[in-house]
């Protein structure tokens, strides 16, 4: 408090009482520093910003058919307004592979960038032009889960792979790749990673599919490229090929859903149905018929 001293003519003296509010304790300053580590920052993605609090479709350009028609990487941004991590979510790398297509369009209509913490990068589709010709593989007969970190001035498969790379990846600090078994085999639903690490375990056990598999990455996979930049990678392994498998689709979507939960980017009702205790698995090993003629399976997944 300051205190400003008027002469007048007549010889009185008037004080003026200058209050200087200062801030208390119940009442914090405000620097420029809170403010920038409460400020979350919008995410890029096909040279695109989406605002925290906001959800984007980007399509990225990937290449042209003989005809001219354009060619993307379909891409849904969900941005939530709270501080946290980022998770990618990719189906259809193998381009025949539709059950985690489904998976993803489910899990993205249960989230609201109001209230999400952190951000979801969806991409449904990877493989569009195997996607389109229901083919496992590229145009080239490539496997693009074979062509990982790729290269901007390789093969068709070798640019995608770097696309999603430099625009998916290099975003995310989680990852959660879906996949089916090949053409005319069915997988039970199940979890491939690697279990040896801490973090990636702890998603692994939370995501609570039937079967966790301790598996070694393969040369030029996804999940070798993104554990070699320290990313934590489910592989998500359920159903079969071109077909729709219900079992499947709802064990992947809970497992997200409780992925999620674990990461804290969203909370589950009360009643979700729980965490259900993986069988985990170190070694397996294909069992193949001893001579030729027609199987008759006396067993189920």
């Amino acid at each position: 408090m300051n205190s400003a001293l008027t002469h007048h003519p007549s010889h009185s003296y008037t004080f003026t009482l200058l209050h200087l509010h200062t801030p208390t304790e119940e009442e914090p300053t405000t620097t420029a520093s809170s403010q920038r580590k409460q400020t979350k920052p919008s995410i890029t993605v096909g040279g695109m910003a989406i605002a925290p609090g906001k959800r984007q479709r980007v399509d990225i350009p990937v290449a042209r058919l003989p005809t001219q028609l354009p060619m993307s990487l379909p891409v849904t941004v969900v941005n939530g307004k709270h501080n946290g991590p980022t998770l990618w979510l990719s189906a259809a790398i193998h381009g025949d592979e539709i059950n985690g297509v489904e998976i993803i369009r489910r899990v993205l209509a249960t989230l609201s960038p109001r209230t999400l913490k952190g951000s979801l990068i969806a991409v449904p589709v990877v493989n569009i032009f195997g996607f389109i010709g229901q083919s496992r593989y590229l145009p080239d007969r490539r496997d693009l889960n074979r062509s990982f970190p790729g290269s901007s001035r390789g093969s068709l498969a070798s640019i995608l792979a770097n696309l999603f790379m430099s625009e998916v990846v290099a975003n995310c600090t989680h990852g959660i790749d879906l996949h089916t078994a090949a053409i005319h085999r069915c997988n039970l639903p199940q979890i491939r990673a690697n279990l040896d690490d801490a973090e990636t375990r702890a998603c692994a056990e939370a995501f609570g599919a039937p079967l966790m598999i301790h598996a070694a990455t393969r040369d030029g996979s996804l999940r070798q490229a993104a554990a070699q930049r320290g990313i934590p990678v489910l592989l998500y392994e359920a159903g079969e090929a071109l077909r729709f498998d219900t079992q499947s689709i709802d064990t992947g979507v809970s497992g997200i859903r409780r992925v999620m939960s674990h990461l804290d980017m969203i909370a589950l009702d009360d009643d979700y149905p729980p965490t259900t205790l993986s069988s985990e698995v170190r070694t397996t090993k294909w069992l193949r018929a001893s001579r030729g003629g027609l199987l008759h399976l006396d067993v189920t997944l």
